[in-house]
């Protein structure tokens, strides 16, 4: 699975996850008490199977963070469909 990062310091950034289930918070311990990026959504195939996790800074609106992920395509790059999490 790969997590992709909107806004923050790692804006634009990709890394892979060894994970059955992303986690809700990036990194999941900072040590202050303060998560530096929130699960968004997933990108889910057919299949059940989670291709992408995007992960946005805390302050960005839930609408920025759809456009965003839609106009770097990752819905149509990984063939999956987006999936909002639950707060």
């Amino acid at each position: 699975m790969r997590a992709l990062f909107v806004g923050g310091t790692v804006d634009n950034s990709e890394l892979d996850l060894s994970v059955d289930r992303p986690p809700l918070h990036y990194p999941e311990n900072t040590g202050g008490g303060h998560s530096r990026y929130r699960l968004h959504h997933v990108g889910l195939r057919d299949e059940g199977e989670i291709a992408y996790a995007v992960y946005a800074s805390p302050e960005l609106a839930d609408e920025m963070v759809s456009n965003v992920s839609d106009e770097r395509r990752y819905p149509s790059r990984f063939q999956a469909t987006p999936a909002l999490m639950a707060r």
